[in-house]
């Protein structure tokens, strides 16, 4: 399919003459086409989330000058996706911060209510469970490979954007690996595929009709809160392992090796390592420039996060290092991340 679409392009770029004009419309129709397809197969596993929360206002009285706090129901809206057939829905844990009340849309106008299975706060996930005792089986969306996904691929975005349901944007991948500040654990897919307010937990889709992202953070300018052609994704397969850890425990289960890092051109320094961390059992030593991870060669201190990331906690990690000018390979054991208090530093 992805052939056909490139073949597709090239055959809209090489129409440029007048007498081409019934190839290129052609062509821009057989294109049209194969979109069409993919979002009829993806459309009916990409839901609305629906919440309701509780705020306050203040109110006072003036006569005798007491402040009050006035209950009020505030509605919020997202996107979300189906990602098994027993109605899980992967969607932002920012959709449905606070929510007293949840409710899923599916594209036939179907209404369920939904519970929150679990939530991450540094990726920025949460997962639900839609709830109907009458129905076993939901349409769902199954997950790509974000690792291989290319820069200028073409994606689309669906979604609730400003509360108009299932909506489709094509766009190009733009980079991969982004970091803006936002969140504590970032790497993310930056596309131009139109996203805006309500987008938010819908799935990126390729030419595959496989889901390689969770739409996530759009990037505005001045006083516009609309789209200006850069907007950011969680890849898929950060977000589908902190899923699968949240439906089996209820939160993620984040693997860590506890090292502190800086990039050099060599590979990556070990700065410091933490007090009975995996790393410090292992017999890394500060000073060690890991060089690969799993056989997998690294540069940056992004790229071990990512691989380290993409294990279950308490499976084992290989590292190559260069200690002394000479290459060591050693094995370890991720473990659970502690909590932030309990990390001490090794002096």
């Amino acid at each position: 399919m992805k052939r056909l679409i490139q073949a597709t392009v090239c055959a809209l770029l090489l129409a440029a003459t007048p007498a081409s004009y019934a190839v290129s419309a052609g062509a821009a129709k057989a294109l049209g086409g194969v979109v069409a397809d993919i979002v009829d197969e993806v459309m009916p596993a990409v839901v609305v989330v629906r919440t309701e929360s509780t705020g306050y206002r203040l109110a006072q009285d003036w006569m005798f000058g007491r402040v009050y706090r006035l209950p009020e129901r505030l509605a919020g809206m997202g996107s979300g996706v189906i990602i098994n057939k027993e109605g899980f829905v992967l969607t932002n844990r920012h959709v449905i911060d606070g929510a007293t009340q949840i409710e899923v849309v599916l594209n036939d106008q179907s209404k369920y209510s939904a519970r929150l299975v679990g939530e991450d706060p540094q990726t920025d996930l949460a997962v639900l469970k839609i709830e109907d005792e009458k129905r076993t089986e939901f349409p769902y969306l199954e997950a790509g490979n974000s690792d291989v996904l290319r820069v200028g691929e073409f994606v689309m975005a669906i979604g609730s954007p400003f509360s108009l349901s299932s909506s489709v944007t094509l766009g190009i991948v733009s980079q991969k690996g982004r970091s803006i500040g936002a969140l504590p654990y970032e790497d993310f897919i930056q596309t131009d595929a139109a996203v805006n307010r309500g987008n938010s937990g819908g799935p990126l889709v390729d030419m595959d009709g496989r889901m390689v992202g969770i739409n996530t953070i759009i990037q505005t300018t001045g006083f516009s809160q609309g789209n200006i052609g850069i907007s950011f994704a969680i890849p898929i397969n950060l977000a589908m392992n902190v899923a699968q850890s949240i439906m089996e425990s209820g939160s993620w289960q984040r693997p860590w090796i506890g090292i502190l890092m800086n990039e050099t051109k060599n590979g990556v320094l070990i700065q410091r390592i933490m007090q009975n961390s995996p790393a410090d059992k292992s017999g890394l030593k500060t000073g060690d420039v890991i060089t690969a991870v799993d056989a997998t060669p690294v540069q940056s201190a992004r790229e071990i996060q990512r691989l380290i990331l993409s294990h279950d906690a308490g499976e084992e990690v290989a590292l190559t290092v260069l200690r002394d000018g000479k290459e060591i390979h050693l094995a370890l054991a991720t473990e659970l991340m502690p909590s932030f208090h309990s990390i001490v530093p090794n002096e």
